[in-house]
């Protein structure tokens, strides 16, 4: 497999990058440098091409003009020319992307063989890679790293006055987006965030056509990391006691990483500032003014800060630094029992929270992209609103003064970011590449004769064991279309039946039965169906039904990516009456002229649906969709949101775990309970099934 990737922005090379000298040089290079190497260990991968543009600058000694660039044994990086010759920001590329493409498509045309797939990296290669795909027909992959939709709300809620120029910009880039939203075979995302909100944004908007995988990275030297005398030398001039706690936050001096909102959580509470040191390492720089105008900007209004607020002593913000300096910064806080910060506006992924996960410091990060996942993933931290200055302040003011907590957060993330690694991220992506060149074999829905849907957490997870001989006996079922059904999101169910090592399934039905999506022929992208969507769209009054709970008592709301389109996601109190807590609901909701599915699982968790959607219900609608024999569909699950779905087929099957009193639920009394949990139970229940001759239908089921 040839795989090229495109990548037109800042100033990539094979080799001792110089991040940061423009503003657009920066983690997306390491990112795709990183990729490419782990890509390169995979046998299956016989070539791997780099192509960006090439250009003539004065603010760099090293030469980035024509040429190629041997990065590794199967690895190349080419230099191609466009109309102009000088280096341009990511803002003024779209005038040299027609002479690129040409540039681009005579190179393709003198290889022996064209690529299997092309990978785009940033809107100005999605719109290159879109306009070979039509004239050469190679598939294309996309990875936004960052979106114009996002940056412009970030601008707008910020109160900028955009003038015309950024205006245009934007516009343009948000049209090259959308282009390759529409067109790209696969788009590959870092986050959740970034898969179900961001690109929510846009008119191209496929769900089924995105998927998650988190950014690897080599963490070993963090782990390893030790301060060093030149840590200490560069940091000791700034502070009056430098060995007491700190802050830290390693990013570029950019808007999006929202530094200023740092300065000013420190700035602002006085107990923090006592408990505390502040230190941003914020690029390399000689004189302020000679830097990019975004970059200068940055920097100046970060020393207008430190000067209002009269941080000296307290702050530390060094103008060098050398790239091995990164992980004794990280051991110099970890040492002093710091904290590090991400407080970007938005942050795609964020490798900077892995290396210093990595290195033993707790985290506090912004609530808007990976660091959800990220965070979630590993319990070593707490997400902020990053708008909100006093939540930072707070937050690390109330992890300084709790040392256990801090040992525990430091504990988990040391030992959870062990997962992130290139290793599984490539293989996740070689074998999403793999499917979409070599589709597999596995037959389509409309050719089983029985269909397996089931639960996800705890009922197909929660065994290592189980999961294993779940995927040894699946594999013997060819005519057994497999689907689950889960209150997670579409991409959150990806997800976590990936890090499970279970078989993509056919169909997905997500976020309690409220979305619906098919496998395509090529076994990789999902259809979401419509017809589904537009059915329980009825009577469904999601901003009448967010207010009527307001004054709810016993109930929390869920974070942001938890509530979705047809579901309202809440957790409820400690002292609530859980058994009570659904039929509560429901009367106070309908007493407002509100028609909706109140469902309570696992002692704790509350979803608001439309009246008309629920797992079961779900099922129901895919069983007749399909064609397939109530006698012929299996389900599976373990607890209250699993209800509905169980009553509702003749063929039930609950895992020995369950939970919320399942068994004793009236319309429980047709339902196997099996010995074996997890998934051992779920392929127990097939085999009681289907020793018995064909059952009649239940009356009353669903329809």
């Amino acid at each position: 497999m040839h795989i090229v990737h495109i990548a037109l922005q800042g100033c990539l090379r094979g080799h001792d990058v110089e991040y940061g000298i423009t503003a657009d040089t920066g983690g997306h290079i390491r990112y795709l440098l990183e990729l490419v190497e782990a890509s390169a260990l995979d046998p299956a991968v016989t070539r791997l091409t780099l192509v960006t543009r090439a250009f003539t600058c004065q603010f760099s000694d090293i030469d980035y003009g024509p040429g190629a660039e041997q990065v590794g044994p199967n690895i190349e990086l080419i230099r191609l020319p466009s109309e102009r010759p000088d280096y341009l920001s990511k803002e003024a590329l779209w005038q040299e992307l027609p002479s690129f493409t040409d540039a681009f498509v005579t190179w393709l045309d003198a290889l022996p063989q064209k690529p299997a797939i092309l990978h785009a990296h940033y809107a100005d290669a999605g719109e290159v890679a879109a306009e070979v795909q039509t004239r050469r027909g190679i598939p294309f992959v996309f990875t936004a790293h960052s979106l114009g939709r996002s940056k412009r709300k970030c601008l707008e809620y910020e109160g900028e006055t955009l003038d015309d120029e950024t205006l245009q910009a934007l516009s343009r880039r948000i049209a090259f987006e959308e282009r390759a939203i529409r067109e790209a075979t696969l788009i590959v995302a870092s986050s959740r965030d970034e898969a179900e909100n961001q690109y929510a944004d846009y008119d191209g908007y496929a769900p089924g056509n995105i998927r998650v995988i988190a950014p690897g990275s080599h963490l070993g030297d963090f782990e390893s990391a030790r301060s060093t005398p030149a840590v200490e030398a560069m940091l000791a001039p700034f502070l009056i006691d430098p060995n007491k706690p700190a802050l830290i936050a390693i990013a570029r001096p950019v808007t999006r990483k929202n530094l200023a909102t740092l300065v000013r959580a420190f700035g602002d509470n006085a107990a923090l500032r006592e408990k505390a040191n502040l230190v941003i390492v914020a690029g390399v720089r000689d004189h302020i003014d000679t830097l990019e105008p975004e970059i200068a900007g940055n920097l100046h209004d970060l020393l207008t800060l430190i000067d209002d607020f009269d941080l000296y002593g307290h702050v530390a913000y060094p103008k060098h630094h050398a790239p091995d300096d990164i992980k004794a910064l990280y051991a110099w806080a970890r040492e002093r029992g710091g904290i590090f910060v991400n407080p970007a506006l938005n942050e795609p992924f964020g490798l900077t929270l892995l290396e210093a996960a990595a290195a033993g410091l707790p985290l506090i990060a912004t609530d808007s992209g990976g660091p959800n996942d990220i965070i979630e993933q590993c319990g070593n931290g707490v997400l902020v609103n990053p708008r909100r200055a006093e939540d930072i302040g707070r937050e690390a003011l109330a992890l300084f003064n709790d040392p256990a907590r801090w040992r525990q957060m430091a504990d988990n993330g040391r030992q959870a970011v062990k997962a992130f690694d290139w290793q599984r991220h490539t293989e996740r992506y070689h074998d999403l590449l793999t499917r979409l060149t070599a589709p597999a074999a596995r037959p389509a829905l409309d050719a089983i004769d029985a269909l397996l849907i089931c639960d996800i957490d705890n009922t197909l997870t929660g065994s290592i064991a189980g999961v294993s001989a779940f995927n040894r006996w699946f594999a013997g079922q060819p005519t057994l279309g497999f689907g689950v059904a889960t209150g997670r999101s579409f991409h959150s169910a990806l997800m976590i039946l990936a890090q499970a090592g279970i078989p993509y399934p056919q169909l997905i039905i997500s976020s309690v039965g409220t979305e619906i999506h098919y496998l395509e022929a090529n076994g990789v992208t999902y259809r979401e169906d419509t017809t589904w969507r537009e059915a329980i769209d009825c009577h469904w009054q999601r901003k009448a039904l967010i207010k009527a709970l307001e004054d709810v008592k016993d109930l929390t709301p869920q974070g942001p990516l938890e509530q979705r389109r047809h579901k309202l996601s809440f957790l409820s109190d400690d002292s609530a009456d859980i058994a009570d807590i659904a039929q509560r609901l429901t009367q106070h909701l309908q007493q407002q002229g509100l028609r909706c599915t109140v469902i309570h699982s696992h002692g704790r968790y509350v979803d608001i649906l439309p009246e008309a959607a629920s797992k079961g219900r779900a099922v129901a609608h895919v069983r007749a969709h399909l064609g397939v024999d109530e006698a012929a569909l299996y389900v599976a699950g373990d607890s209250g949101n699993d209800l509905d779905m169980l009553r509702a087929s003749p063929c039930s099957i609950l895992v020995a775990n369950y939970s919320d009193g399942l068994a004793q639920a009236p319309g429980m009394g047709h339902v196997y309970i099996a010995r074996a949990p997890h998934a051992q139970g779920v392929i127990e229940g097939i085999k009681h099934f289907q020793s018995r001759p064909r059952l009649r239908p239940l009356s009353g089921i669903a329809s």
